[in-house]
């Protein structure tokens, strides 16, 4: 198969989507891998280490589209690429469609088929190329939160951690998946007042243990997330719902009652935020204030260390690469299910129900 893998042109991405080992694999495995010239100048990656791997380097972005059939990538197409696609190609990256109608006509529009790397879902439920960047996403969120604590960044200027002497600043995570548990990690290694809010009452139990009751666990309804968030100075929000729009679970009202200075994270932005004062930003342009309390809702945060996150993602994306182009797609997924789940949309027919449902588009099954 011929595979293409383009450099990514989202605002301040710098992840890429192979790495030269995988290149090199997939070449052994008797593929053609076309790679833009500059791919992994972001990640410290010459175009040199990947010649030598056995790219083949090109030199825009449109050629890198025409020369493959499985393009590639780490985010969701931009209007440029998504112009770049016909029904001769499997767009595999990361989606997110539900909270993104327009892209979803797109992309349906243009005949292709695009496979997810959020919705390829383990029989346990677990999401595995998810999994490494909500790791890294879960960590950059309380980082980043103690950051934009302080004044310089028109936080309220407390430490997370406190001092001896000096109360610790009180974090707030919703969700407490992948994503979630780091976020915790992070804040109970930098010494903060840790709240977790579940709907699992198992998954609470389990928080317990790990952390030795050293952290608060809360049942999710309106009243626990009202009371914990009005006293915090720090809110995560990392709910997840696999291929769905994320559910609205802090409320304007709840942020306007939040101390001034106070910082709200939003993971689940690119899933259309659990906050409902959230709307994407970028790295450029990371934070908007709402009620003087600061937001921080970049959709991209792993794209923030990308060295790190390109050797996480690549390291659970190859092996369905590899799949794909050694079986085909369709033989692919009559063999594997868990890929099937991570088919959105096959020849420009949303396949996908519950993006379907969110967006109200037509959705038709797959025929496996």
């Amino acid at each position: 198969m011929k595979i293409a893998v383009p450099k990514e042109i989202k605002n301040n991405e710098k992840r890429a989507g192979l790495v030269p080992g995988g290149v090199r694999q997939l070449i052994l495995d008797g593929n053609e891998v076309y790679v833009q010239k500059g791919l992994g100048v972001g990640i410290g990656i010459s175009d040199q280490d990947y010649l030598e791997a056995g790219a083949i380097l090109t030199e825009t972005l449109e050629e890198t589209f025409s020369k493959g059939e499985l393009i590639i990538k780490v985010k969701e197409p931009q209007p440029e690429e998504v112009a770049l696609l016909t029904p001769n190609h499997i767009l595999y990256t990361y989606l997110h469609l539900a909270a993104e109608k327009e892209l979803t006509e797109g992309l349906m529009k243009s005949g292709s088929t695009c496979i997810a790397y959020e919705t390829i879902q383990e029989d346990d439920g677990s999401l595995p190329l998810l999994i490494p960047m909500s790791e890294v996403a879960g960590r950059m969120a309380t980082q980043v939160g103690a950051a934009y604590l302080q004044s310089d960044k028109e936080g309220k200027g407390i430490l997370l951690g406190g001092v001896p002497g000096v109360k610790r600043a009180k974090v707030t995570v919703i969700g407490c998946g992948i994503a979630g548990t780091n976020a915790i990690k992070m804040a109970m290694g930098m010494g903060a007042d840790v709240t977790a809010i579940d709907l699992s009452t198992r998954r609470l139990a389990q928080l317990d243990d790990l952390f030795a009751n050293r952290i608060t666990t809360l049942f999710s309804n309106a009243q626990t997330i009202e009371e914990a968030v009005t006293q915090s100075d720090l809110v995560i929000g990392a709910v997840l719902v696999p291929g769905a729009k994320a559910p609205r679970l802090v409320t304007k009202n709840m942020i306007s009652q939040m101390e001034p200075g106070s910082v709200i994270v939003d993971i689940a932005v690119d899933q259309g935020g659990c906050i409902e004062t959230a709307r994407p930003t970028t790295h450029q342009n990371p934070t908007f204030t709402i009620d003087d309390v600061v937001h921080y809702c970049v959709a991209n945060m792993p794209g923030a260390v990308p060295r790190t996150s390109t050797f996480a993602l690549t390291n659970v994306t190859l092996a369905y690469a590899r799949m794909i182009a050694r079986e085909g797609l369709d033989r692919a997924m009559m063999k594997d299910r868990r890929l099937r789940k991570g088919v959105n949309i096959l020849n420009g027919k949303l396949v996908y129900e519950q993006i379907a449902v969110d967006l109200e588009l037509p959705y038709t099954p797959l025929d496996f």
